[in-house]
């Protein structure tokens, strides 16, 4: 597991975009079919946009028609904590960088893969880096 990143909300607000602070800090999501990654096809590297911790790989990249970036797995089973989330009156499961703790978005059990799992990713929370 990698080592925590801890800063102050003053810190977290410096570093990064008001949308990527609203996401990341303050568990918020972006807007279906808006975000930067969503129709991404670029092979490369989605790591997290507060910390910079590699969590997903092109490879694992789907068009779930959700309106958000679609992973079917992570990059390794460490780099992302799944947690209970039962806000906005219903259960799910969230999913946080394992390093700096951001919201990247929920994991849901309609995925293609071989676990049947599908992470839906808001892009605000991603910083992609393409293959070279």
């Amino acid at each position: 597991m990698p080592d925590k990143m801890n800063l102050s909300d003053e810190e977290w607000r410096a570093r990064l975009s008001p949308e990527a602070y609203s996401i990341l800090r303050r568990a918020g999501t972006e807007r279906a079919f808006t975000g930067k990654y969503e129709k991404n096809k670029a092979a490369g590297l989605y790591r997290c946009a507060g910390c910079g911790l590699p969590l997903f790989a092109s490879e694992t990249k789907y068009d779930s028609g959700s309106g958000w970036p679609s992973f079917t797995a992570p990059m390794e089973g460490d780099a992302v904590e799944e947690l209970r989330d039962a806000s906005h009156g219903m259960v799910r499961t969230e999913v946080r960088c394992a390093r700096c703790e951001g919201h990247l978005g929920h994991v849901f059990p309609d995925g293609p893969g071989p676990d049947g799992l599908r992470y839906c990713i808001n892009s605000a929370s991603l910083d992609f880096q393409p293959k070279e």
